[in-house]
């Protein structure tokens, strides 16, 4: 019969796999193990932890031994050494920051934009919250042939499809074609602006708003002149990302569309 000696009595006996104890400090991201819950310690009493996830919903758990996974091991959440609250350290989305995460693997889901200043933009300001949940962004220059990307990346319950369009606006060739291709796996989304320039606040850039540019004119290079720039698009556009710092430097109509793209491809 076997036992801690199994079959020879002079055997060394076997140790007991030892739980590592680590305290829940502000930059701890762990999974309750019986609930499934997953977040960013944001508090940490004697006898439980607070834990918060991207949507900003809290959860209280006690501390009980091996109650917790880190990175799929299993652990012992302790309070933290000394008396100083636990702080949580937000992202530039301002979602809780995970310190030290290795990115997810790769979701079968993505999310497309019309361009390559779009996903500069995203990637700026939720680049963080997308590597943790493990989604891609990749960009489409422009929308006309959406149709068809959207039929080659065969949309499915394992593989949601989201896309950020601009100058969504009713009755406009964008919004048509999303129309055509919006289904139960596939969300399209977008913002009202010209181009995504737009959805920097003006007071972000340092000016005191955008240029409203003539009809027949290219509107970046209307936008250039007008403002007295003395640069290209591509320094022009530069400029206007380097002065985003986080999710307040840009418009709320960009914003909620985004973070709906990204709770819908990862539900």
């Amino acid at each position: 019969m076997g036992g801690v000696y199994d079959d020879d009595v002079l055997a060394t006996p076997r140790k007991r796999p030892v739980t590592p104890v680590v305290e829940a400090t502000g930059e701890v991201v762990a999974e309750e193990a019986v609930s499934g819950f997953c977040g960013l310690v944001v508090d940490c009493a004697a006898d439980s932890v607070t834990l918060e996830d991207r949507h900003g919903r809290r959860r209280v758990f006690p501390l009980l031994p091996g109650g917790f996974l880190i990175d799929g091991r299993t652990v012992t959440l302790a309070r933290p050494k000394g008396t100083g609250p636990v702080r949580a350290v937000r992202s530039a989305s301002g979602s809780t920051l995970v310190k030290d995460h290795t990115a997810r693997v790769a979701r079968a889901a993505r999310i497309y934009v019309e361009g390559a200043h779009d996903a500069a933009l995203v990637e700026r300001v939720w680049g963080h919250d997308l590597r943790v949940e493990g989604v891609a962004v990749e960009f489409l220059e422009g929308v006309d042939d959406l149709e068809s990307i959207v039929a080659a990346f065969s949309p499915g319950p394992a593989r949601r499809l989201g896309v950020l369009v601009d100058h969504l606006v009713p009755g406009s060739k964008e919004s048509r074609i999303a129309a055509r291709v919006s289904g139960e796996h596939v969300l399209v989304t977008g913002h009202p602006f010209v181009d995504v320039w737009q959805a920097v606040k003006p007071a972000a850039v340092g000016i005191a708003a955008w240029p409203v540019v003539p009809k027949g004119t290219p509107w970046k290079e209307g936008v250039i002149a007008a403002l007295g720039w003395r640069m290209d698009t591509g320094q022009a556009w530069r400029r206007i990302l380097e002065s985003v710092r986080d999710y307040r430097d840009l418009e709320p109509l960009l914003l909620g569309r985004v973070e709906e793209l990204i709770d819908f491809v990862t539900t």
